[in-house]
């Protein structure tokens, strides 16, 4: 009964990492508004100092 609950355990472990690799793929072609980064101009002054 154990041995049972481990094997789905395990089979289930499995679909979930696959599950997971499948939309880091396919992820982008069918959703590609969640994949896209932000998109905003960041601008800030720097100073250089010489010594």
């Amino acid at each position: 009964m154990l041995w049972r609950l481990i094997k789905v355990l395990f089979g289930l472990g499995v679909l979930a990492a696959l599950g997971l690799v499948a939309y880091a793929y396919l992820g982008p072609i069918f959703f590609p508004g969640d994949f896209a980064p932000p998109q905003e101009e960041v601008s800030e002054p720097v100073t250089l100092t010489t010594e």
